[in-house]
Formats: structure tokens, C-alpha cells, sequence
């Protein structure tokens, strides 16, 4: 209960109160939602993949063992998805962003805080959920970026599109920099730094403004799957994919918490950037998050009991 209760003041409260705020603003103001996106899409998000990157201490070991995981947990939801899309019939728009909604979490704002919580006397569940969340920021920003790209009708320019995106260069030049230990002066870093921490509250701001005249009396049954996928079935693969690795202790535990958060924020950010119901995207990361102060309060309690 102290767990659930720490949740729920500490990481859930002050997501829904941003969200609140942007919704009440926008109802008030009418925001310009296009340059909101692209305040986003071309500023925040690439000061904010670089930041997390290059300021990230990775242990080599671990890193081999998480991103093991990663790449099969991922792998696994990715074909899951794709399957249940198929079998849906859905068509390509709401396929891509179905798919996302159940591939990509929200292991940044959401992640980081709950692992500061739940391994606040073991520094190496928090460095994991680090590793976590820069895998995150990759694969939201290339598979994530490019299932809405591919669902947009432009073949022949999905390639070119995706090399517009400045977050792919932020991410590739944190990983240069990070690797070549070249300092950043100060005049250059406090400015990308302050841009970056602007993200969380604007990203949730916008999601609010986002969600503000969306009709919550109807949620279409596709959203529940959504829910389920992301916030039962993730674990779920989760846990079988640790167990067929033979992982435990902390790693286990933070991998497996890891897995349960709610849908991507970014999910809904890209969604009204590139047209691909945007308004089911909101839904998505607010109803999963909602339910995650449940869902994620029972999977750290079954980690311990597990690993």
C-alpha cells in the first residue's frame, strides 16, 4: 500500500495535473496545435534524446544483458502487434499507431521516477531503467517514426522523411559524443539542457490541449486492447523472455518492471504530427496511464515475490 500510495502522489499526480492544465488552457486559449507538435517533434525531443545519452554511465555487462533482453521483448510485441492488427483488419493509418501504442512506453518521465522509487537503495535498478529508456527513445524514434512514415502513403519518400527527423541526429550525435568523451562547452550544453527539461511539461501540456475536447463517453473497444497490450501482455512476454534467459536479482526485477509501463507520450505527440488518429493516441496514453498506477503497483510487488 505505501508503494501504491508513493505512486500515486509522487509520478501519477503531477502527470494528470499537467494534463489537466494543458486541457483547461487550451479550452480557454484555443493553442495552435500544429506548432505545438512542432515545438515538440523539432526541439524538445532531440535536446532531450541527446541529454539522456550523453549524460547515461553504462556498465558494459549489464548493457550486454538489457539490450539482449530489449531487443527480444521488443521483437516479440512488434510481431504480436503486427499479427493482431492483421487479424483485425485494421486499416494502415490505425495500424501503425495500434502498434505503437502497444510497442512503445512511457519509460522517460514515467519509468525513470518509479525506478528512482523502487531501487533507491540499489543504484543498478535506476542505471537499468537508463539503458531502458535511451533503447526507448532509438525505437520509438526509428520503428516508431517510421510505421507512422509507411502509413502515410508516401512510398518511395518514407526514407527521406525519416531523415528529416532531428531526433535521429540528436540520438546519433549523443552516442558520438558520449563515446568519444568530447566535452561540451557551457555556453552550448546549459542552453540544450534547459531546453530539454522544458520537455516534460510541455510534452504533457500538449497532450492535454490534445485531449481536451475528445469525447471520453466513447471509447472504442480497439483502446482497451491497446490498454491490455501494453500494460498485461508486455509484462507477460517479460517475464517468460527473463526466465529463458536465466536472468535475476535486481536486473530481472527492473526489466520486468520496465515492461509495464503505460503507452509512449511520444505515441500521441507523432500521431498529430502525421495525422494517424491522433485523438485515439491521446486516449491510449491517458487511459493506459491512468490504469498503470494499478497495474505497475502490482508488477513491482510480484518482481520481488518472481526474482
Amino acid at each position: 500500500m505505501d508503494v501504491f500510495i508513493l505512486i500515486l502522489l509522487h509520478v501519477m499526480l503531477p502527470v494528470f495535473l499537467l494534463v489537466g492544465l494543458g486541457a483547461l488552457l487550451h479550452h480557454i486559449f484555443r493553442f495552435d496545435m500544429n506548432t505545438l507538435s512542432k515545438l515538440n517533434v523539432y526541439a524538445l525531443l532531440p535536446a532531450v534524446g541527446f541529454v539522456n545519452i550523453y549524460e547515461s554511465n553504462i556498465d558494459a555487462n549489464v548493457l550486454v544483458k538489457v539490450l539482449g533482453f530489449l531487443l527480444a521483448q521488443n521483437g516479440t510485441l512488434i510481431v504480436i502487434s503486427a499479427v493482431m492488427a492483421k487479424l483485425l483488419k485494421l486499416d494502415r493509418s490505425l495500424s501503425a499507431t495500434f502498434q505503437n501504442t502497444i510497442v512503445l512506453n512511457n519509460s522517460g518521465n514515467f519509468g525513470i521516477p518509479v525506478s528512482q522509487l523502487v531501487f533507491h537503495q540499489q543504484p543498478l535498478g535506476l542505471s537499468i531503467q537508463i539503458i531502458v529508456t535511451i533503447f526507448q527513445n532509438f525505437l520509438t524514434n526509428t520503428y516508431g517514426l517510421w510505421n507512422f512514415l509507411s502509413a502515410g502513403g508516401k512510398k518511395g519518400k518514407v526514407t527521406a522523411e525519416f531523415w528529416k527527423n532531428p531526433i535521429i541526429y540528436a540520438l546519433l550525435f549523443g552516442l558520438l559524443f558520449r563515446a568519444l568523451h568530447i566535452p561540451i562547452p557551457p555556453f552550448i550544453w546549459n542552453p540544450v539542457q534547459n531546453v530539454a527539461n522544458a520537455f516534460l511539461a510541455v510534452a504533457l501540456l500538449t497532450l492535454g490541449a490534445q485531449v481536451a475536447y475528445i469525447d471520453f463517453k466513447r471509447f472504442p473497444p480497439l483502446l482497451f486492447l491497446s490498454v491490455f497490450g501494453r500494460l498485461l501482455l508486455a509484462p507477460a512476454v517479460a517475464a517468460m523472455i527473463i526466465f529463458g534467459l536465466h536472468l535475476d536479482g535486481v536486473i530481472a526485477q527492473a526489466l520486468f518492471i520496465a515492461s509495464s509501463y503505460p503507452c509512449s507520450r511520444n505515441t500521441a505527440l507523432y500521431a498529430w504530427e502525421y495525422g494517424h488518429h491522433p485523438d485515439y493516441a491521446a486516449q491510449a496514453v491517458l487511459m493506459s496511464t491512468l490504469f498503470s498506477s494499478v497495474t505497475v503497483t502490482m508488477i513491482v510487488y510480484l518482481s520481488k515475490i518472481l526474482f
